[in-house]
This record gives structure tokens, C-alpha cells and sequence, in this order.
């Protein structure tokens, strides 16, 4: 009888394994995702972070976005550019995941793929795992993308810079609930036509000069659909069993900024998606309880591509010194950058939304020949100090800056591979950093390489 009551087992009472298994008493997740995210206007460097983490990572996954994102990773002196491929494509070990928050232009993904193949000289990537909610780009989408773009230009005088891959479109099909999914692709052919050129009339009687050919692009993803089909998974259910799964290490890349964001960014000169952390949970299906460490993405200064407020921009020759050390050209479109200082500001802004657990500091060599160098610490409008960053636009077009001199150091960095290989001047640019936003540097990237990448802990 005393053994119904208390049976045993390693000599532990039921009672209490039924308690420590009981639903009612919270549980710690058994793996939690990485997240890096660029804490600018974009063009930070993630993907150079996001490569370094990648290589001990099990899983690599994107949650945003589309083929308007550009990231550079260099690997024995081989550039590759990833628009929509996680940069952790390179690590063969590791899955590959595109998240339902993404939207893909089929043949874009697969002509990614198979110029960076070439580029790595054949070398195999694990397969890409996309999920069945990801929207589609359709070509006319990417059509509609430039025809409101020259509307845009046409009606007001000026534009929004967008890079005309369609993702703006596409993201309004699904808010629209208009739009095909993944799912619908994959699935019955027939079902998806009919969809398809119902959408495809849709935008034709919003726009009269567009031009589609709804057979031909039908013809074209018949094909792509069938090599898709093998890659395609169940997002939700991937996820999940990865987080409670046995021990894994998860990695998610932010793609765009946090400045570029849909609802936090500098509106509306932004992209269509969350680029903050929030887009991770909504972007793989991910429970905030999983989310772990949250590294934000900061370039030694600032750069901005297109129009749009920036006020610490130098349109002058500081600006063009950092235009061609640094090379600020755009990987997606090629369009030149605008270059200015780094303004704390507006790191510190994206901070108070993503909650970095430590920054990466990129391209610290280029600020190498300059004799004293510059921090954005505080805006003003009409002589009197702003208390936040502004959410009006015109407000952020009116600011004027104050600024933090600190002295350069007019030598190179490049070499450098630890913290106490860099000059005093350029370990106490860093400090600053760190105590003005109150959060540690954990890298510094002094060059394109990843043995360029210091790690300070």
C-alpha cells in the first residue's frame, strides 16, 4: 500500500515528479534564438556578424525583408553578396531558413544561389528551408514598385528611394489579403493560375501602363515551383521543434535597420517590414520567451542610402572621405551612400526598441586619417534640446546637432587583433561609445576579413 502511495523511482516520490512535469510550473526554453540587427539606417556590417556567429550555428534564419537587403561577407578573399540567402548559407553544417516574415522573388533566390556557388567554386551549402506563409514577388510587383516611385516623383517632386524590387507592393498584397503565399505555389497549380491572374488584374486596373505577361510568368514559376517544392517546410512546426528541441544553436539576421523600420524607422522613408526584434517573433514564429541575445549592428559612423532626414550628414569633404575609404556603395542597388558622422542618437533610439545586449562595431579603420573625429549627442530645435528622437519628419529635418570632438588617432587599425592592439585614441572612441548608450561593444571590425573582427569578451 505505502508503495501505490509513494512510489519511486532513483528514490524521488511520484508526487514530486508529477509536480516538476506539471504544466502549471513554467519552464525555461530549452534553446533560444541569436538575434543580430542593424542599429542605423542599414549597411552596418550584420552580415560580416552574422557570418562570424554563423559557423558554430546549427540553424541561420531570416525573418524580413526581401532582395532589397544587401550583405557582403568575405571568406578567403572571395566577396559574396546575400540579398535574400541568410549570410550563414557558407556554413555547410548549418540549416538555412527563410522565415514566413520574408518575401521572395522566386527566380531572384535561386539566381542568388547559384552565383555565390560559383563564387565558392563549386562548394556545396546546406539546402534553404523556405516556409509555406512566405508572399511571393511577383515581376509585377517589382513593375508597380517603379511606376509609384515615378508617381511619387511626378506628384510631389520627390521620392521615396525605394529600390524598386517590389517588396512595398508585395507587402501590400498581404496586408490587402490579396495576395499567394508559398503554400498556394507549391500546391495545386490550377487553384494558384486563378489567383494569380486575379491579382494580376487587380494591379492592371490600378494601373493602366502596366504591362504584364500573365502566361509567360505563369510558365516561368510552373517551373520554379516544382524545384521549390523540395526546399518548402512548415515554418511554425520547423521553429518550434528546434527551440524545444535538443540543444541547438539559433541564429536570426536582421535584414534593413532599425531607422528603416515600418513603424519605428524614419517614416516614410522606410522599408515595408519590422526591421526590429519584434520581427523576429512575427517573422519565424518565434514566442518572445525564446528570444536570447540581441546584438545591434553600429558602423563607426553614419551612412543613408536615398532621400530622407539625416542629420549628421557631411556633405562636404569629411563625407567624402568616408564615401570612398569606406566605399559606400549600395550592394543591392549600387547607389551611392551618404556619409556623415555617428550619431548616438540614433543608436541609443534603436536601442530603447530592440534592447541590445551588446553592439558590434564596424569599419572603425576608416575614421584612420582623421585628425579629430566627431559624435552626434544631442538634437536641437529652435535652440531648445529634444528630449526623444522625433517621430515627425520635418522635425528631424530641423535639428541641429550637438557634438562630442574626440581626437583621431592618424594611424592604422587594420592589423589590430585585440582591443589593447588598437591606439589609446581609438580605445577611448570606443569607450565613449559605451558609456553614452550604456552598453558594452563586444566587436570591432577593423576590415573586411573575419579575422578583421576583434572580439572585446
Amino acid at each position: 500500500a505505502s508503495g501505490a502511495r509513494t512510489s519511486r523511482d532513483n528514490g524521488e516520490p511520484a508526487v514530486k515528479r508529477a509536480r516538476e512535469s506539471s504544466p502549471r510550473i513554467p519552464k525555461e526554453p530549452q534553446n533560444k534564438v541569436t538575434v543580430v540587427l542593424g542599429a542605423q539606417w542599414g549597411d552596418e556590417g550584420k552580415g560580416k556578424v552574422v557570418d562570424l556567429l554563423a559557423m558554430d550555428a546549427d540553424i541561420v534564419c531570416r525573418c524580413q525583408g526581401g532582395n532589397n537587403a544587401g550583405h557582403t561577407v568575405v571568406v578567403d578573399s572571395v566577396e559574396y553578396d546575400f540579398h535574400l540567402l541568410p549570410s550563414g548559407v557558407l556554413n555547410k553544417k548549418a540549416v538555412s531558413f527563410i522565415g514566413n516574415g520574408v518575401v521572395i522573388h522566386i527566380p531572384g533566390l535561386f539566381d542568388e544561389a547559384e552565383k555565390n556557388l560559383k563564387k565558392g567554386k563549386g562548394k556545396k551549402c546546406h539546402p534553404i528551408d523556405c516556409p509555406l506563409y512566405s508572399p511571393p514577388v511577383f515581376n509585377f510587383h517589382q513593375a508597380v514598385d517603379g511606376i509609384q516611385e515615378q508617381q511619387r516623383q511626378q506628384q510631389e517632386g520627390k521620392n521615396l528611394g525605394t529600390t524598386k524590387k517590389g517588396i512595398g507592393p508585395a507587402y501590400s498584397s498581404k496586408a490587402a489579403r490579396n495576395g499567394l503565399r508559398i503554400c498556394d505555389l507549391v500546391s495545386n497549380f490550377k487553384v494558384f493560375e486563378n489567383k494569380f491572374r486575379m491579382l494580376a488584374d487587380h494591379f492592371l486596373t490600378m494601373y493602366s501602363n502596366l504591362n504584364i505577361d500573365i502566361d509567360s510568368e505563369l510558365e516561368q514559376l510552373k517551373k520554379y515551383a516544382d524545384r521549390l517544392r523540395p526546399l518548402v517546410t512548415d515554418g511554425v512546426y520547423f521553429m518550434h521543434q528546434a527551440l524545444t528541441g535538443p540543444s541547438k544553436k539559433i541564429l536570426v539576421e536582421g535584414a534593413n535597420a532599425a531607422l528603416l523600420d515600418i513603424d519605428f524607422g524614419t517614416y516614410p522613408f522606410v522599408t515595408s517590414s519590422n526591421c526590429t526584434v519584434g520581427g523576429v517573433c512575427t517573422g519565424l514564429g518565434v514566442p518572445p520567451s525564446y528570444i536570447g541575445r540581441v546584438y545591434g549592428v553600429v558602423k563607426a559612423y553614419t551612412t543613408r542610402v536615398g532621400v530622407g532626414a539625416f542629420p549628421t550628414e557631411q556633405d562636404n569633404d569629411i563625407g567624402e572621405m568616408l564615401q570612398s575609404r569606406g566605399k559606400e556603395f549600395g550592394v543591392t542597388t549600387g547607389r551611392r551612400r551618404r556619409c556623415g558622422w555617428l550619431d548616438l542618437i540614433l543608436v541609443r533610439y534603436a536601442h530603447m526598441v530592440n534592447g541590445f545586449s551588446a553592439i558590434a562595431l564596424t569599419k572603425l579603420d576608416i575614421l584612420d586619417t582623421l585628425p579629430e573625429i566627431k559624435v552626434g549627442v544631442a538634437y536641437n530645435i529652435d535652440g531648445k534640446p529634444l528630449p526623444s528622437f522625433p517621430a515627425n519628419m520635418d522635425d528631424l529635418t530641423r535639428v541641429s546637432v550637438d557634438y562630442k570632438v574626440l581626437p583621431g588617432w592618424c594611424c592604422s587599425t587594420e592589423e589590430a587583433r585585440r582591443f589593447e592592439d588598437l591606439p589609446s585614441q581609438a580605445q577611448n572612441y570606443i569607450q565613449f561609445i559605451e558609456d553614452f548608450l550604456q552598453v558594452p561593444v563586444k566587436w570591432v571590425g577593423v576590415g573586411k576579413s573575419r579575422e578583421s573582427m576583434i572580439k572585446l569578451f
